[in-house]
């Protein structure tokens, strides 16, 4: 027996996912068909699965599986997204959305023309330190501190943005080799759940050009968690200030750490790719 799915496949700064509503559409093996469906050629193609439901915490539910599988925290980009598709398939008319995450409820805040979402911006919540331990004498904050490994000589800068990441100042991250560090830096034992790696070069005027290594994806075109933790980084070591442009291979997202709330702001463009359907076999 076969069940037809429909989805859509939408992007924010290139970092692209499958959404479908789980409501009406329940997949009862998200991990699995997240792996299907990601797969370039023989799938969809994408970063991973998106599912929207209904919540009992907020106004929608978001959870996020990426392209190997497992189940993401939070996702800045698909969040978006998540904004821009509720409001313009009908599903809510609230330009303000709450979204229940692993990471905790995300506010999102939809600017609106001509009755199409032009922009969101996420409250992202408080950036806090991610505890390391990387001499085995317990967690302690990073902060441009080296890391235990001799196959990755550079200093870094460890942050939460709800989901952990290291964040690497470069000279030269066009030609950086993100592909070697980037699975070498998400697998050392001092990450035991394994982390995100951002790769990132101070331009001027508070622009920051940045690369993304994502456990679970690899190399993606943006990461929204990564480019508040790299803003946040930047800001913490007086490499940039509190509002900052990051780009990315897919786009740029403005970064803003507000000092009267201590959160983070991020507001960048969301965009449908396309529509379809798919069909699985069901046991």
């Amino acid at each position: 027996m076969t069940k037809t799915i429909q989805f859509v496949k939408m992007q924010g700064a290139g970092n692209d996912y499958i959404y479908i509503d789980s409501d009406k559409y329940p997949i009862a093996d998200p991990n699995k068909r997240a792996i299907e469906w990601s797969a370039p050629h023989f799938g969809i193609g994408s970063d991973g699965l998106v599912l929207i439901s209904k919540s009992t915490l907020a106004d929608y539910r978001m959870r996020i599986f990426n392209a190997d599988g497992s189940e993401a925290m939070m996702c800045g980009n698909a969040s978006r997204c998540i904004g821009k598709l509720l409001f313009e398939k009908g599903y809510t008319n609230k330009t303000e959305i709450e979204l229940e995450t692993l990471s905790g409820i995300k506010i999102l805040k939809l600017n609106i023309v001509d009755n199409k979402v032009k922009s969101v911006t996420v409250d992202m919540g408080e950036p806090k330190a991610e505890l390391v331990d990387c001499d085995g004498r317990g967690k302690k904050k990073m902060i441009l501190e080296l890391l235990p490994s001799d196959k990755v000589p550079f200093k870094g800068t460890a942050v939460s943005m709800g989901n952990p990441h290291f964040v690497i100042f470069v000279d030269d991250v066009e030609h950086f080799d993100v592909a070697g560090m980037g699975p070498i830096i998400e697998n050392l034992p001092c990450f035991p759940d394994r982390i995100n790696v951002e790769f990132a070069e101070i331009k001027e005027n508070d622009k920051i050009r940045m690369r993304v290594w994502e456990r679970g994806s690899g190399i993606t075109m943006a990461c929204g968690t990564g480019a508040c933790a790299t803003a946040v980084a930047a800001a913490m070591t007086r490499k940039a200030g509190k509002k900052s442009e990051i780009i990315m291979d897919g786009g740029t997202l403005v970064i803003e750490w507000n000092e009267e709330t201590n959160h983070v702001f991020m507001t960048g463009p969301a965009t449908k790719v396309f529509e379809g359907t798919i069909e699985i076999k069901e046991d």
